[in-house]
């Protein structure tokens, strides 16, 4: 691919920007990652690995602080991770026609923006009871948004966390480390399943960089998180952005092209 090596570094400091702004609020970026680079017209391999990529890089860096700070209990993941995984994969492996994929693809933008509105919205005083749910649920859960996760690219936080937020599921900062983890392991998963079907595609001078600056973002903003818990406005700036996004993907490279 000829990309303007300017226009690169424009680009790395964007993915930068997003890293930072999503550890913040728990998650990878992968959404954001895959909108930008679809509007830049890079390949569609290209799109789906690199975000797969700059996820893993930014909630690796996220479930090691959260594992430190005790956030993250491996007990309580596994019904979530058990079935995510081999559904990320499979989500992975399906050959998407390139329409189809946009629409999708902005449809999940469109809800992971409503999403993150309702988490912001909608959270859950620190002291109130969490509720226990069926081990059922969480295994079910799980298995859903990991399927949706591998076929459009991302690690499925944006869509865990909300609902866990809105179940009263747990406190905020613990749902943010499950969260962390569950990315971790379906952008582990995804690019498997991109491997498994040879259309896992890199290129060095346009892959390192952007895993540089997700890695720089993804720590300032996962301290930031641990430290002041998010703050409302980050949340809502992001949604605001995906949103936008959400739809020009959803009409210009999905309805109409």
């Amino acid at each position: 691919m000829n990309i303007d090596p300017e226009l690169w570094i424009v680009v790395s400091f964007v993915f930068f920007v997003i890293a930072t702004l999503y550890a913040a609020v728990g998650f990878g970026g992968g959404s954001s990652y895959l909108a930008l680079l679809s509007l830049l017209g890079v390949s569609f391999f290209f799109m789906r690995t690199n975000a797969l990529l700059c996820n893993l890089i930014v909630v690796s860096g996220s479930s090691v602080l959260f594992y430190k700070n005790k956030l993250i209990s491996f007990k309580e993941i596994f019904p979530f991770i058990i079935t995510s995984i081999p559904m990320t994969f499979v989500g992975a492996i399906l050959r998407l026609e390139e329409t189809l994929f946009f629409i999708i693809l902005g449809i999940t933008l469109i809800a992971s923006a409503l999403a993150l509105f309702w988490q912001t919205f909608s959270t859950k005083n620190e002291t109130e009871t969490a509720i226990q749910y069926p081990t059922y649920f969480n295994y079910v859960l799980g298995g859903a948004i990991g399927l949706l996760s591998g076929l459009v690219g991302i690690g499925g936080g944006v869509f865990l966390a909300p609902i866990l937020n809105h179940l009263k599921w747990g406190k905020p900062i613990k749902i943010a480390g499950l969260t962390a983890f569950f990315i971790f392991a379906n952008s582990i998963s995804g690019l498997i399943g991109l491997a498994a079907k040879n259309t896992l595609e890199v290129s060095y001078t346009l892959t390192l960089p952007l895993l540089l600056a997700v890695f720089l973002g993804g720590q300032l903003g996962v301290r930031y998180s641990i430290k002041k818990n998010s703050s409302k406005f980050i949340k809502i700036f992001t949604g605001i952005l995906v949103f936008i996004v959400g739809i020009r993907i959803f009409i210009l490279k999905g309805l109409l092209a």
